[in-house]
């Protein structure tokens, strides 16, 4: 496949509660360095936001970004104001809030319910914004019911300080929980080719009943997570892939997308030339014969 001519439309459009989004954005974590958090070194700042300025010039109107996306010497989100300030009108930013780091890059307390205003307050000051479009409440271990901060969010949404919600880390008894309180627009959940879970194989199907994004985290790296894409793919994988002239990497992100048409993909990456790939990944349409094959996969990956 010619990667060079294909743009984010080519995945579709879906919508994330009133704005539509193509369903193939991009994730900002990896703009940060080498890998992820304090992990890896730190970027190229030019590379960082030329990438970010490519990404929409490829036709990306949806980025997943969060606050606690820092490396040694990069913000991401700082780069975000800095690359696309002022902002193009059809542009979503979804950010997500909960965890916490320290500023020498460690992991601290995860936040209380009144810990999240000054959470959404430092996202809208680095990306230079009045209002998020979108907050995803990620639930941290500590805290099995998500009803006290799901409930200060929507007070911060009541106030016009955010547009939606959405929830990630999270089960469908979660899910309910946030219903209960205020809408959700978009689960954000692990969930990849190789790594079976079927309590976020029933989220996708809830979602996809009741209109909501399912929005994948970790869907090309795989088991490596933070740290970076998988390097090694099965031959399942790899035989798909020649099939479409396409690399593995581009086959799991179109996988992603073939799980149901409620699905977004946000492959991230600092570099150009895999952002082009990712994009082009959008117009992969596999078959059901295809589909078979990858699916195969998974109870074996378990």
């Amino acid at each position: 496949m010619n990667s060079q001519t294909i743009t984010a439309d080519a995945a579709g459009t879906w919508k994330l509660g009133d704005l539509p989004v193509h369903r193939l954005g991009f994730g900002a974590m990896r703009l940060t360095g080498s890998a992820a958090f304090h992990l890896g070194t730190p970027s190229d700042r030019d590379r960082s936001i030329a990438v970010l300025r490519q990404a929409i010039d490829l036709g990306v109107n949806h980025i997943d970004t969060a606050a606690f996306y820092f490396s040694s010497l990069r913000c991401a989100n700082e780069l975000i104001n800095s690359a696309l300030a002022p902002y193009p009108d059809d542009l979503v930013i979804v950010t997500k809030v909960g965890p916490y780091r320290t500023y020498d890059g460690q992991w601290g307390t995860s936040a209380r319910p009144e810990d999240l205003r000054g959470h959404v307050e430092e996202n809208l000051r680095r990306l230079g914004r009045d209002h998020l479009d979108v907050v995803n409440l990620r639930r941290m271990p500590k805290y099995d019911s998500i009803a006290e901060h799901f409930g200060a969010l929507a007070e911060l949404r009541d106030a016009g300080l955010i547009r939606h919600l959405g929830i990630s880390n999270v089960e469908p008894r979660h899910l309910a929980e946030a219903q209960a309180i205020a809408p959700v627009v978009c689960v954000q959940n692990r969930y990849a080719l190789d790594r079976p879970d079927p309590v976020t194989d029933e989220l996708l199907r809830i979602c996809g009943e009741q209109g909501i994004a399912f929005v994948p985290f970790y869907a090309v790296a795989g088991e490596g997570g933070e740290r970076g894409a998988v390097t090694a793919h099965d031959e399942e994988v790899r035989a798909v892939a020649r099939a479409h002239g396409a690399s593995p990497a581009q086959i799991r992100i179109a996988w992603t997308l073939h799980q149901g048409p409620h699905v977004l993909a946000i492959p991230g990456t600092g570099n150009p030339g895999h952002l082009t790939e990712n994009v082009a990944a959008g117009a992969i349409r596999l078959t059901a014969g295809e589909l078979d094959r990858l699916n195969g996969l998974r109870p074996a990956a378990g």
